[in-house]
């Protein structure tokens, strides 16, 4: 299993031979793409760090629904509602209780991904799909 150390730059779309219209991510190498190093085709998975977001709610960290717009809702639309902390869970919040908190900045692996086009001369290579975190960030680019 091979890695390269990469940098993102941005996401583009490259036309297929066919007329297709394919979403990428453009990537520079840091280092130098030698002979059978990685070559167009291959399946690859990428490691970066993703996006942060702060400190979010459960709607937006969790997709919890909220609560009902009437019948004396006020102010607990985006609330999470009951958290269960009765006689099951010994009067206490049980481990792993999806709550708000800090989003994002993990690291994220994504599986899976063609490369589409390689230019050697200048470093640059094109994975299909989007890609974990925000431009300028190094990812790793690791072969199957």
């Amino acid at each position: 299993m091979k890695s390269i150390l990469t940098k993102k730059v941005n996401m583009t779309q490259i036309f297929a031979e066919n007329g297709e219209v394919l979403p990428v991510t453009l990537l520079i190498s840091a280092e130098e793409l030698g002979e059978g190093t990685l070559v167009e085709g291959d399946t690859v998975s990428v490691t970066g760090i993703s996006k942060g977001k702060g400190f979010q709610g459960v709607v937006k960290r969790h997709g919890f629904k909220g609560g009902r717009r009437s019948h004396g809702q006020k102010h607990s639309e985006r609330e999470p509602g009951s958290i269960g902390g009765g006689a099951r869970a010994g009067g206490r919040v049980a481990k792993g209780m999806r709550m708000a908190g800090r989003m994002g900045g993990e690291r994220v692996t994504v599986k899976n991904l063609k490369i589409v086009k390689i230019l050697p001369e200048t470093k640059e290579i094109f994975v299909s799909g989007a890609i974990p975190g925000r431009r300028g960030t190094k990812v790793e680019i690791r072969t199957k």
